[in-house]
């Protein structure tokens, strides 16, 4: 399997996110945990997303799993590679954005990246270097209070600066309406100045397609999924793109099966989604302190599961208000608490698919990610999209047989997401 354009996704729902947006814009793209085992036959396909969770690892970790995964891309045809990071560009002094970054850019022998979280879909622009989200600057909105890396500087130069080696530089927006030249000739006076690492401002999707023509030029870029935006459409003009192979109609084919929602994020999003479900279906709420104590509240949730989901959808949520995560982790440690719920809550969806559920949403990254992981599923085929930025996803090579997955970041999605989800999954 040759590809056109690699990624290196730095959580699931984001992997998920990017492969979504690059199905929408006209590539064939498969979503592989993790570096794919080489018996693992995948469906040709035009773009293939690593997913990793390498977001809140130790940088040298980090660094590390990308490397894998950038050689792994390499070898199988890609020109470019994506690191995909979140719209928020969470992050802390020591990385990891910076550090992969700057890693990705030396393997494919040096040069300027493009970097941009800008996703005007979802809210996320960036002006003067600066990240807003709905028109607040990051640092003034709700999600500047990331459980794990809570972001209190919407100054990105500032940001990636604390994070790298080398100069940050800005290209800003007056440039990148002139064009791709102006572009281009912008990042030329940089890497003469020894900057290695650019933000990019953007407002409308036409600033993310004059990047996506810019870094296609180049061997690597970092982004939310409006630069994937930009890059698959720059391709797709190219010609590049051939007809066949997997498609979307192939992602949602019926499966049967139960149907089960867990979540594990405690955006505001999300909080409010599990109100709305609780209207038209069993919700449990799980107490994030008794699931820190011990096993009891994960035998109670696969009790009360068990009695009901034969009737129709279950959902199980650890979610909490960030005061109750913010006193959580101050008792018991940031990392430690967040590891315990994640585990816990992997558990529960562990038993739940051995109960017979194949069709299983899923709320917040690291929920989803420990879930997957869990339930050693190696690749997802992309289907349609159930909200911006979230996808159907049908698994590859899984033991379980075939299964529908939505993994949705905690901040995605409408009111009535899960009601809508589990309605294109069949």
């Amino acid at each position: 399997m040759a590809i056109l354009l690699g990624s290196i996704a730095d959580d699931y729902t984001g992997a998920s996110d990017l492969a979504n947006t690059l199905t929408k814009n006209g590539l064939r793209t498969v979503q592989t945990v993790g570096i794919p085992d080489p018996s693992l036959a995948l469906p040709d396909v035009d773009a293939v997303v690593v997913s990793l969770k390498i977001r809140s690892v130790p940088a040298s970790d980090a660094v590390a799993a990308a490397a894998s995964a950038e050689r792994w891309l390499r070898r199988r045809g890609a020109g470019h590679v994506l690191y995909k990071i979140c719209s928020t560009f969470d992050s802390t002094d020591a990385g990891n954005i910076g550090p992969v970054t700057e890693a990705l850019s030396d393997a494919a022998g040096g040069g300027i990246v493009l970097v941009t979280p800008a996703f005007p879909e979802t809210g996320r622009t960036v002006y003067l270097g600066h990240l807003f989200v709905g028109g607040q600057p990051l640092n003034e909105s709700p999600l500047k209070d990331h459980p794990l890396n809570p972001m209190h500087d919407a100054n990105l130069v500032r940001v990636l600066t604390r994070q790298s080696r080398n100069a940050v530089g800005l290209i800003d927006l007056t440039t990148i309406a002139t064009g791709p030249g102006s572009v281009k000739m912008r990042l030329d006076a940089f890497r003469t100045a020894g900057v290695t690492a650019v933000i990019a401002d953007a407002i409308f999707e036409r600033d993310l397609e004059t990047l996506g023509e810019v870094a296609l030029e180049t061997p690597v870029s970092t982004g939310a999924s409006g630069l994937g935006l930009g890059l698959a459409r720059a391709l797709v003009r190219s010609g590049r793109i051939s007809s066949g192979g997997a498609t979307t109609a192939d992602a949602i084919r019926p499966v049967g099966g139960l149907s089960a929602i867990v979540a594990g994020s405690c955006s505001k999003a999300t909080l409010h989604q599990l109100d709305v479900a609780e209207r038209s279906m069993p919700v449990l709420r799980l107490d994030p302190e008794r699931l820190l104590a011990g096993p009891d509240e994960i035998a109670t949730a696969i009790s009360w599961a068990g009695e009901r989901i034969s009737a129709g959808p279950v959902v199980i949520s650890a979610s909490a208000a960030p005061e109750t995560v913010s006193r959580l982790q101050s008792l018991y440690g940031r990392e430690a608490s967040g590891h315990a719920i994640e585990t816990a809550t992997s558990i529960i969806t562990a038993e739940l698919v051995e109960r017979g559920v194949r069709r299983l949403v899923v709320a917040g990254g690291e929920t989803s990610g420990a879930a997957v992981d869990r339930l050693a599923i190696p690749a997802f085929l992309i289907g349609p999209e159930i909200a911006p930025g979230v996808p159907v996803l049908r698994t590859i090579g899984n033991a379980q047989g075939d299964m529908l997955l939505a993994l949705k970041s905690g901040n995605f999605g409408g009111e009535d997401f899960f009601t809508a989800a589990l309605a294109m999954m069949r």
